[in-house]
């Protein structure tokens, strides 16, 4: 069976996911881009945009496992749009006409609609759903490939609650944001189930890798 796996998601030192006071001028909230500056540094992303450069050490090694072996993506409503986003029928996401998951890409909400087909092999496809259930889905749009879980913080929760995370990089940026959505809330002896590396980059982030104990 294919693995669901996180990669790449960005927490502040106290545990945040996001800031808090999330529109469509603020995706992150008050958190800004603070999550993601070393994101924005790497090769990756450089590479992403169009843009020479970029720095190719270990935060760039991490950042480069996000497409491989990715055959479906699962996110949350608030990953997806701003709040309300479902009262725009033109709302497509934030990402323009082609979308960076060039594949099946699942929304979990309450207000679904029809699937948006994009640019570049990804369609969006709305579901009100368990997360076992849109697992299950998205395995199936899948294949014999993985299944990405995008986030935000609330969905990634949900997911390690119900034991479905099989792998999970989670990227500990030195910053406090002191309110948000917290990732690890309720989740107290979930180390028990994963073996647990961190590796520290010099650009002060640490990298955790959570593996599903036996895999």
């Amino acid at each position: 069976m294919s693995r669901a796996r996180v990669h790449n998601f960005a927490i502040s030192l106290d545990g945040f996911g996001t800031g808090e006071g999330l529109s469509r001028d603020a995706p992150f909230g008050h958190a800004g881009e603070r999550l993601h500056e070393w994101m924005f540094a790497t090769r990756w992303w450089h590479e992403r945009v169009g843009e020479p450069g970029g720095t190719s050490g270990l935060d760039d090694a991490f950042v480069q496992q996000f497409t491989p072996g990715i055959g479906a993506e699962i996110m949350g409503a608030g990953k997806y749009g701003y709040p309300g986003w479902h009262e725009d029928q033109e709302w497509k996401g934030w990402w323009g006409p082609n979308p960076p998951f060039h594949t099946p890409t699942f929304i979990l909400t309450h207000h679904t609609r029809p699937s948006i087909e994009m640019e570049g092999g990804t369609t969006f496809h709305f579901l009100d759903t368990s997360p076992a259930k849109a697992l299950e889905t998205a395995r199936e749009a899948a294949g014999s490939q993985d299944v990405r879980i995008g986030g935000g913080p609330t969905v990634i929760r949900d997911f390690l609650a119900a034991g479905l995370i099989d792998h999970m990089h989670i990227a500990v940026v030195p910053i406090v944001l002191g309110r948000g959505v917290r990732l690890w809330d309720g989740l107290e002896d979930l180390e028990k189930d994963y073996d647990v590396e961190a590796t520290s980059s010099p650009s002060g982030v640490t990298h955790l890798t959570l593996t599903r104990s036996g895999l």
